[in-house]
């Protein structure tokens, strides 16, 4: 089924549909290396409305991390009213071991990841081990060295599965863009994982788990009422679509190669409806950036 898909210019056209925003972070916010100066302003004016803001990111580590690197960007503390991130969820749940199949967990973890994502270690309540042969579970937060692929990390992935460890996944994104390169996410190796035959357990977007979590920050609002502001089909708007929100699509982010535009730049209707209709995902509208 094809939808008509209105690109608004900006964010002023539907703000006053819709009573709470959920603004995802890396694509809308920022590119990973500056604040767009156009979506800042826009969190500015929603405030100025009296819009209560989360800012909600599929990032691999806590939220005062994810802030501090807000802040290093130009996005201030106060331009939003509350920030979770899947990293938080995932910590939260290592840290308190609140649910029954946290509670089941084993003790002994090994980290698949980058060393910059070491602070998910701290304080949970398991310790790492260096031999995936010596481990309960794994913790990944993405590609350790930075893979472009996931090949490298097939043998260690097997030699999981044959133990049959369960997988803790901090982060649902497949890819993201850090400026003009595409990285590859922890959610790429959690679907190779899983293709293998393995147990995956995720945090984030588009998961319900986190989206509730935010449902509470902001007082349990209306979801009708609540906007998910993203740049990805498979994450912002699925988690959008499958929680009862509206879901306004950024184009000029994961999405931009897709359609031919780049930040800011309006795509063709054509190109837009062809991207939601091969995923099978629609918005409830689109804007070529955040702004106002």
């Amino acid at each position: 089924m094809r939808h008509h898909l209105t690109v608004h210019d900006g964010l002023s056209a539907l703000a006053d549909a819709y009573d709470a925003f959920i603004l995802d972070l890396w694509g809308v916010l920022h590119d990973g290396v500056r604040a767009y100066p156009d979506a800042v302003a826009c969190l500015r004016a929603l405030q100025a409305r009296g819009k209560p803001l989360v800012v909600l990111s599929n990032a691999p580590r806590p939220a005062a991390q994810v802030a501090a690197k807000m802040r290093d960007l130009g996005i201030p503390d106060d331009a939003y009213d509350h920030l979770m991130s899947s990293g938080e969820d995932t910590w939260r749940h290592l840290a308190h071991r609140s649910t029954d199949w946290y509670r089941r967990l084993g003790r002994r973890m090994y980290h698949l990841g980058p060393e910059r994502d070491r602070e998910m270690r701290e304080s949970v309540d398991a310790e790492r081990v260096a031999a995936i042969e010596d481990a309960d579970f794994i913790l990944n937060t993405g590609p350790p060295n930075d893979e472009r692929t996931t090949t490298p990390l097939v043998p260690l992935l097997q030699r999981a599965v044959s133990r049959g460890l369960p997988m803790i996944c901090a982060n649902p994104d497949k890819v993201v863009m850090r400026g003009e390169v595409r990285e590859l996410c922890a959610g790429a190796v959690a679907q190779h994982y899983a293709e293998l035959g393995g147990e995956v357990v995720y945090h984030g977007k588009p998961h319900p788990p986190i989206y509730r979590t935010c449902f509470d920050l902001l007082g349990n609002p209306d979801p009708a009422r609540v906007a998910a502001i993203g740049d990805s089909l498979h994450t912002d708007m699925a988690g959008a679509n499958a929680m009862g929100m509206a879901g306004i699509l950024v184009t000029g982010g994961i999405h931009a190669q897709a359609l031919g535009v780049r930040m800011g730049e309006r795509p063709s209707g054509h190109a837009l409806t062809e991207l939601c209709a091969g995923e099978g995902v629609w918005p409830t509208a689109a804007l070529p950036a955040l702004r106002w």
